[in-house]
């Protein structure tokens, strides 16, 4: 192989990988949501534990469907929460924080209560 083929492939190689993990990085962590909690009241439609991450989708009376997303798997089920913990047509309450994005209905929750349990998804960021 050539030097000027080694670079070549080296950097192919590198912007193919910059292309499929962008995503995934912006994805992640809590830049894409508000400082500020909120607290939404619905019921759920459906709950979903598989990666990247846990999700609730919750129907609220008066601002329609949203996405509730949970920890990763693991933290999520730390904190106790798993498929059976909510079903559809259960009313739950969930504390986190909005997407900066306005237009879209998305929450990454710290806190799930169903009924009289109380699900600490992110206990460190629960905000009182």
């Amino acid at each position: 192989m050539s030097f000027p083929s080694a670079v070549t492939r080296t950097l192919g190689i590198t912007a193919l990988a910059a292309l499929f993990t962008a995503p995934a990085l912006a994805h992640h962590g809590w830049s894409w949501a508000e400082e500020d909690q909120m607290q939404l009241t619905g019921t759920v439609s459906e709950v979903r534990i598989s990666p990247p991450h846990p999700s609730i989708e919750l129907e609220t009376e008066d601002d329609g469907q949203w996405r509730i997303e949970l920890g990763n798997p693991r933290g999520t089920a730390r904190a106790g929460f798993d498929q059976d913990s909510a079903k559809p047509g259960d009313e739950i309450t969930v504390i986190g924080n909005r997407s900066r994005d306005a237009a879209e209905k998305r929450m990454k929750s710290v806190q799930v209560i169903v009924g009289d349990k109380t699900y600490d998804i992110y206990p460190e960021r629960v905000q009182n």
